[in-house]
């Protein structure tokens, strides 16, 4: 019986046409979809040459020692050509266990990691608080909605200068506290006070965002769901847990992962703050930067090695978030 079912199924094989190859594939599918290859052809070719060819050099320069010095360079009528060499995964180890590592990148690492926390975590909650308030009827509603967006619309570099002289010693802010009798730190030179002046402007200048992302899906929940906790008798606070938040679920998975890839490598608030100074305050974004550009010699390699390592942390990051909202989407489905 045994036999007889795998002759048949033997004879079945060999009868079925055989799967075409992938070269044989990629030809079906460009004759029938060719339209489609041609529209997506230019921006394939500007992706490339923008992200993928910048992206690829950069890994490159992380298994080198890349420097100012060993660089190929022009000056003026001499060319020097490039003396770096291959050192393969030396930057990644010397920067996450190398002497010194805690101070070069584990220290930047954990503030990175609490600034984006209170970062995201303010920026919700206030956008939220909000757009709860602009999602009343009050009169005057609309005024109130640009000057609220504001903060998003004007320039960064103009919002971080205003703080910047707000915050200096003989500010406006220090004024204030001044005259209620309080302690006036140094925003700008004390290392905990800089982090949390960067906290504040950050958030100043994030929250409108999460405000309007939020009114906008305030705005798609169907009143009608209100109306009928309203009549089971649910209180305020009921409807906003079992109406309010599932209904902005979608939303605030969103605005909560776009937040934290912002945060995370926020470079202009702390730049435009700071400067290269400040080396408490540095971000792992920042610290980059002034390794590759804010000393001399300028350290290509290290720099180039912090981005990939941003952009590996960020990528696990997206990662399990994305499987943690599936899996709370199957449990509450």
């Amino acid at each position: 019986m045994s036999v007889a079912v795998q002759g048949a199924t033997g004879k079945g094989s060999r009868e079925r046409e055989q799967r075409p190859g992938l070269l044989e594939r990629v030809k079906r599918s460009y004759a029938k979809h060719w339209y489609a290859y041609a529209m997506i052809a230019p921006v394939v070719l500007v992706l490339g040459v923008l992200v993928l060819y910048p992206l690829a050099e950069g890994i490159w320069l992380t298994l080198t020692d890349a420097n100012s010095l060993n660089m190929a360079r022009k000056i003026g009528v001499n060319e020097i050509p490039a003396t770096y060499q291959f050192v393969g995964f030396h930057n990644y180890a010397d920067i996450l266990w190398g002497p010194g590592s805690y101070d070069r990148f584990w220290s930047h690492f954990v503030w990175t990691i609490a600034w984006t926390a209170v970062c995201v975590f303010l920026h919700y909650t206030l956008g939220l608080g909000l757009a709860l308030l602009l999602n009343q009827k009050l009169r005057g509603r609309a005024a109130y909605r640009m000057l609220l967006i504001l903060p998003w619309a004007v320039p960064t570099f103009v919002t971080v200068f205003s703080w910047r002289l707000m915050l200096a010693d003989g500010g406006v802010v220090n004024s204030i506290l001044s005259f209620l009798h309080l302690p006036e730190p140094g925003w700008l030179t004390e290392p905990w006070a800089q982090k949390a002046a960067a906290i504040m402007v950050n958030t100043w200048a994030g929250v409108p965002f999460m405000m309007i992302s939020l009114l906008g899906g305030l705005q798609s929940i169907p009143a009608e769901l209100y109306e009928a906790a309203e009549m089971d008798g649910a209180t305020a606070w009921q409807r906003f847990r079992y109406v309010t938040l599932p209904g902005l679920r979608s939303v605030s998975s969103t605005v909560v992962l776009l937040g934290v890839i912002w945060t995370f490598n926020q470079f202009n608030v702390i730049f435009l703050l700071f400067g290269t100074g400040a080396p408490d305050a540095q971000l792992l974004v920042t610290w980059a930067y002034r390794l590759g550009f804010g000393q001399i010699p300028r350290d290509y390699a290290q720099s180039a090695a912090y981005g990939v390592i941003l952009l590996s942390i960020l990528i696990v990051f997206t990662a399990f978030y994305r499987r943690w909202l599936a899996r709370n989407e199957q449990a509450n489905g």
